[in-house]
């Protein structure tokens, strides 16, 4: 039997978006990317009378994490992040692990190339929310400390764009023209994700 799942993107302060993920039936919950929206994130949370299991991070960078201390403290929840992450965490998690809320089940990726900590979540095989690695419409900047354009590319080429088309994308910036897109349609419309080779793709993101 599927999950029913509850599902809630979240835009309160900035460009940041927060995600909900939920069980309907449990009621168990997680939220991916804290960051300035832990106010509006605990409303939606006791409102829809939902118990915060974890806390995901896609990657470690203060504007993701910046709700955490305060969503941990209101709910006891778990920390999620990638075992390379600087940011403080409870549970490390690796490329392929699983993780659930109730039988919701969220598939690590492990995406370096923005961070070396980045990672997607692939939520029942339907949504892939994306962090800094893929936007609607642009990839992640690879210019900041534990960036990498080639690992962008093993991110990109390799993992992200063999998934399939329907996959949809959940990003974790509201840089595009729309704040969700799907995995085929961004293989079609987002130019950094035109076919290159890996020294071709090097020099596209050094340019300016």
């Amino acid at each position: 039997m599927v999950a029913s799942m509850f599902f809630r993107q979240i835009q309160q302060h900035g460009d940041n978006f927060s995600y909900i993920i939920a069980d309907e039936t449990s009621r168990e919950a997680a939220v991916v990317d804290s960051s300035y929206n832990a106010g509006e994130v605990s409303r939606i949370l006791k409102a829809q009378g939902l118990q915060l299991k974890y806390i995901i991070n896609t990657h470690g960078h203060s504007d993701h994490t910046a709700g955490n201390t305060e969503l941990r403290s209101i709910f006891s929840a778990k920390i999620v992040a990638h075992s390379q992450s600087r940011a403080n965490f409870d549970l490390p998690v690796q490329d392929g692990d699983t993780i659930s809320v109730g039988k919701v089940f969220i598939k690590i990726i492990h995406t370096p190339g923005h961070t070396n900590d980045s990672i997607c979540l692939l939520v029942d095989n339907k949504k892939l929310l994306t962090g800094d690695t893929l936007f609607v419409g642009e990839c992640g900047r690879t210019d900041l400390p534990g960036g990498s354009s080639k690992s962008m590319y093993d991110s990109l080429f390799n993992k992200l764009s063999k998934l399939q088309d329907m996959v949809e994308v959940y990003p974790g910036h509201d840089y595009g023209p729309k704040p969700s897109s799907t995995i085929g349609e961004e293989k079609k419309t987002n130019y950094t994700l035109q076919q290159r080779s890996l020294n071709e793709f090097i020099e596209f993101m050094r340019q300016p």
